[in-house]
């Protein structure tokens, strides 16, 4: 993908780690300094295997969360790329991205341990991003994979192809000309629509239009 930046690479077999929280912050910082010029792409496959979480710390959870929340509010175009079994931190990655492309091999996971599914903020995102269908439901009670078309109709990946490359050549494409910090600025009025209410949001979309109409003015005085 000619015009991405920055690329990162999460292993779901892997535990989550104040390691793999700083990688993700590592990201950040490079991003940030290039001001979002151009997608990031985030590659995740894999899933835990039991007994993962065993000497996990809440801290390192909250570090590994937080890391995760910077990444889904970087000024730039995140891609998610999902191959093979996708659970555990692999999965945390995938949810945080904008746009979602899978292979035909996807099968998303919530990984089961101790009795239960891991009730980390996948279990939020799934719940928040995918409704309440029975499909979500079996996933997030029960650790019931979701594979890739359900994954598609569901609305939790954007496309399912073999062709990943072409998929990053098309995405460049279509956010080539976007702004990242602009962006940023709309992702959050977006996310933040399901929660807020009319009157609590006129005044932040109105400091948004204010601001893309002086950005306006500015190149139009140049």
């Amino acid at each position: 993908m000619g015009t991405a930046r920055e690329t990162l690479s999460i292993d779901g077999r892997q535990p989550i780690s104040a390691e793999l929280a700083a990688q993700v912050g590592e990201l950040c910082d490079r991003v940030e300094d290039i001001a979002g010029r151009g997608p990031v792409v985030v590659h995740v496959s894999g899933t835990p295997a039991q007994g993962r979480n065993e000497g996990l710390t809440v801290a390192t959870v909250s570090r590994w969360e937080r890391a995760l929340r910077r990444l889904e509010r970087l000024p730039a175009t995140i891609v998610g790329v999902a191959d093979a079994e996708v659970g555990g931190p692999a999965l945390d990655a995938l949810l945080a991205t904008d746009y979602r492309i899978a292979t035909p091999s996807v099968r998303l996971t919530m990984p089961v341990d101790s009795g239960a599914t891991w009730p980390g903020m996948a279990l939020y995102r799934l719940a928040q991003q995918g409704s309440n269908t029975a499909a979500v439901r079996r996933a997030l009670l029960f650790g019931h994979p979701i594979a890739a078309r359900e994954a598609l109709a569901l609305q939790l990946v954007d496309e399912v192809t073999e062709d990943v490359a072409g998929a990053l050549a098309a995405v460049a494409e279509l956010t080539g000309e976007l702004s990242g910090r602009e962006l940023a600025i709309r992702r959050q009025l977006m996310t933040d629509a399901a929660t807020t209410s009319f009157e609590e949001a006129l005044g932040v979309h109105l400091a948004a239009c204010d601001r893309t109409l002086r950005l306006v003015a500015t190149e139009a005085a140049s």
